[in-house]
């Protein structure tokens, strides 16, 4: 009976490595950010205080693409899914659209692991590259205040 509870307690370890571990989807992450990873932005936009301060507010009141059909710009968001699991693995594209010609006027990729850890009652770890293109970091930059004074 010994045996079967200390082959029991041994599983959380032989299942972390059974697949790719940590370091390696870190490993991974870091090379495909590499390729395509970062900020790129294709036209700036000087809005005046006010609707400055609209696009730019926290990102929860960003309008994205299947809201407010009334906004100007809006935030279109896809998450592809490179490894499912513990750990996962995945790729994040934000793009900031103008309604009227659907014209991209940035974009911002990162890739994300999360996961991989030793069960237990903690949060599970996380690795982004890079950790500044998010879709915060692409309003911040696609959007200029005018100085109106």
């Amino acid at each position: 009976m010994k045996t079967f509870f200390a082959f029991l307690s041994m599983l959380p370890l032989i299942a972390a490595c059974a697949g790719p571990s940590k370091a390696q989807l870190d490993d991974e992450v870091r090379r495909l950010c590499a390729i395509d990873g970062g900020i790129k932005v294709y036209e700036t936009v000087q809005l005046p205080a006010e609707k400055f301060v609209r696009y730019t507010q926290k990102i929860t009141t960003f309008p994205y693409q299947k809201l407010n059909n009334d906004d100007e710009y809006y935030l279109a968001w896809n998450v592809s899914k490179l490894k499912e699991g513990n750990p996962s693995m995945r790729r994040d594209h934000f793009q900031i659209i103008r309604r009227s010609d659907s014209k991209i006027l940035g974009d911002s990729i990162s890739y994300a692991r999360k996961g991989g850890d030793i069960p237990g009652p903690w949060h599970e770890s996380s690795f982004r590259c890079p950790d500044k293109a998010t879709d915060s970091f692409l309003v911040q930059r696609v959007f200029i205040q005018i100085d109106e004074r």
